[in-house]
């Protein structure tokens, strides 16, 4: 039985230990599915963010792509005009007025003969700063930008063939497509020289995410056609207004300048404020009003001109066609490196530039990208889908601290975006509080494992226990039967074979048969009430009596076989009323602890025994009181068990089954009372049984 016990206890425990060592080790793998997770939700982030700056981006290229090429001129006939007309009509462009449209800032057109006109020309031609204000200024900014920064820039590429001015050759003309090809390898280059320069810092968990609104060279170009007169009204129109701004003063030039350099900083983010280069000096013109469409000498030119082109056009009409097409190229970008003193994330001006073609002349057309509103386009994009616990920061570089680091790849330049754990030790106390929820649960389950274990230890000692009891109780029993039987036979025997001759020893005989029939009568009385207190079915009969009457008959039937042992009973009775009781149980409880009193106070100086009762306002109380050796305090609950005696079976002297005071325990539960042990004087045991008072 130990054994199997063993056995099956080392079978837990191992399993145990085994199932506390997977449950760390998926500890271990959860948490860095957690960080994992956690990690994939930054790249999703990251993906939304590039998603949405694509979005914005493509919208904003479909707007400018699509916004006709006259609104970069001052002035353009519009479409709906009726060709032939002597006098069309002429309106300014929408983007007059202001340089910033959205992402777009300071359009211009770069003429084939290296002119630089703006939807903004009027405004620079007026001589009077005050009605201008810090537009004007402005404007000649952005024009000094294009021609210092931009031009160079163009010029500077071997590949390219424009001609624009006096810093490239006169026979050369801006051909087709050379544009986009020019600014896609210079795009290419610089990017080559990010990748080989930049280095990921240590940790580095992010990736690079394109931008493909800037770098789409599969755009169509547009192809439209317009009224030949049209073209060359519009033409003639801002080559009008391009020589009456060249008439603008140098000093006035300066002046505009120099207040708007003390008012405010230039719109473009990377333009810094630059002085407007020296022009010819011209004969001061009167000023104009910023908001009539042309004034009154300029349409007089411009009719004047109309009408020579007019006239050029009546004797060309039979040699050309009516329609003109005009060919649009998309945009493409161009980083125009930064100068000393100048600050850009990107490493330089952005401008977008579009190649148009009418006929035989060419032009550039293109506009700044706004950095500044860039930048605030992808601070929106972040905030907007940033997760709890997120933050971020633009940045130049990768944060080596940043839990994850888009590197947002626009094609001319890169921007970092670092996504930030607002709260860093998050996973950290979710893995902490896991680990101490594990624990816990480990904690829990070895203990209880450990109680169970116990248990089963101290549940098998006690079915061994009871199992030596059994056998004890049998051995008991088959010697308790055994010898009054034996008695009786051999009485009957002697009796039978008529060997007694003397009266007075028949009637010993017949008398010891009796006591032993008696005690053979209690022994198997106490075995029935056993089984059925054990089967449940022990039935009581309470009835009212006199339990002194009880009592004392139990007291008297027992004189003979303690006085056979040598013992005197005597009784002290208390007033008792009437109350309800089962007689039979009663009988039993009295005939058991006399019986208990004879066999273990059977080597006692003093053979006394006492039975006596008495009552209180709860209980009726049956004693019996004997001088023996008394039971240790150890002992005084274990000897109400069933099956349980004092000693080794085998060396065991007093005989008895061990159910005598188990019963009267039963009894006395049965009465809803009591049963306890008080010492003697001067030594000895009283055994109490209380009974509930019942009327």
């Amino acid at each position: 039985m130990y054994k199997r016990l063993i056995i099956l206890s080392a079978i837990i425990l191992a399993a145990l230990c085994g199932l506390a060592w997977l449950g760390y080790h998926s500890i271990g793998i959860w948490a860095a599915g957690m960080e994992g997770t956690r990690l994939g939700e930054f790249a999703a982030v990251a993906e939304q963010v590039r998603q949405d700056i694509n979005r914005k981006l493509d919208e904003f290229i479909a707007v400018e792509q699509s916004r006709p090429y006259t609104e970069y001129q001052n002035y353009y006939v519009p479409d709906n005009t009726v060709a032939g007309q002597r006098q069309m009509p002429v309106l300014r462009s929408p983007l007059a007025g202001t340089l910033g449209q959205g992402l777009a800032y300071g359009q211009f057109q770069i003429n084939p003969s290296g002119g630089i006109i703006t939807p903004n020309d009027e405004i620079r031609a007026v001589s009077d700063s005050d009605q201008a204000g810090d537009l004007l200024a402005q404007v000649d900014l952005n024009i000094k930008n294009v021609r210092d920064n931009l031009l160079p820039a163009l010029s500077s590429i071997e590949a390219s063939s424009l001609k624009m001015g006096s810093g490239v050759k006169e026979d050369t003309q801006l051909k087709e497509q050379q544009v986009y090809k020019l600014v896609q390898a210079a795009a290419n280059e610089d990017g080559q020289k990010q990748v080989a320069q930049g280095k990921a810092p240590q940790g580095f968990r992010g990736k690079n995410f394109s931008i493909e609104s800037f770098q789409n060279p599969d755009q169509q170009a547009q192809v439209i056609n317009r009224s030949r007169a049209v073209v060359q009204q519009d033409y003639a129109s801002n080559s009008l207004q391009q020589g009456v701004m060249n008439q603008t003063t140098e000093e006035n030039a300066q002046i505009r300048v120099q207040e708007s350099a003390k008012a405010s900083q230039p719109q473009a983010p990377v333009v810094d404020a630059l002085a407007v280069a020296p022009v010819r000096t011209q004969p001061e013109q009167p000023p104009r009003s910023v908001d009539s469409p042309i004034s009154d000498a300029q349409m007089a030119l411009s009719q004047e001109y109309a009408d020579q082109m007019m006239q050029t056009q009546v004797e060309t009409i039979k040699e050309e066609p009516d329609m003109v097409q005009v060919r649009i190229e998309p945009f493409v970008p161009l980083k125009v490196p930064c100068r000393e003193g100048e600050n850009s994330v990107f490493g330089g001006q952005i401008f977008m530039l579009r190649h148009v073609q009418i006929e035989d002349k060419h032009f550039v057309q293109g506009f700044q990208l706004n950095e500044t509103e860039l930048i605030k386009e992808v601070e929106e994009s972040a905030q907007q889908f940033m997760r709890d616990g997120m933050g971020f920061e633009l940045a130049e570089k990768a944060n080596g601290n940043s839990a994850y680091t888009a590197i947002l790849d626009f094609g001319f330049g890169k921007l970092i975006l670092n996504l930030l754990e607002t709260d860093p030790h998050r996973i950290a106390r979710k893995i902490s509080g896991m680990r101490t929820w594990y624990f816990s649960i480990i904690t829990v389950v070895l203990l209880a494992v450990t109680l169970g274990l116990t248990s089963l230890w101290h549940n098998t000692q006690a079915q061994l226990r009871l199992a030596r009891k059994k056998d004890d109780f049998i051995s008991a029993v088959s010697h308790e039967l055994r010898t009054p039987l034996t008695s009786i036979r051999m009485y009957a025997e002697m009796l039978e074979k008529n060997w007694v001759k003397s009266k007075d020893k028949a009637a010993d005989y017949y008398k010891n048969m009796r006591q032993e029939s008696e005690r053979l009568s209690r022994l198997i009385e106490n075995v029935l009430d056993f089984s059925r207190i054990q089967r449940g079915r022990k039935r009581y009969n309470f009835s009212l009596g006199d339990i002194n009457k009880s009592v004392a008959g139990v007291v008297e039937m027992m004189r003979p076989y303690a006085a056979q042992n040598g013992f005197e009973i005597r009784t002290q009775f208390g007033e008792i009323g009437q109350s309800a009781f089962d007689p039979d149980a009663v009988t039993q409880i009295v005939v058991n602890l006399l019986d208990n009193a004879v066999k273990y106070a059977r080597n006692a100086e003093d053979k006394t025994i006492i039975a006596r009762t008495k009552t209180d306002r709860e209980f009726t109380i049956i004693e019996v009181e004997d001088h023996g050796p008394g039971v240790p305090h150890r002992q005084r609950k274990k000897i109400f068990e069933e099956f349980y005696r004092i000693g080794a079976e085998s060396t065991r002297e007093t005989t008895g089954t061990g159910l005598g005071l188990a019963l009267v325990r039963r009894f006395a539960q049965a009465h809803n009372g009591f049963v306890e042990i008080i010492n003697a004087r001067p030594k000895g045991a009283i055994f109490r049984v209380a009974l509930a008072a019942r009327a």
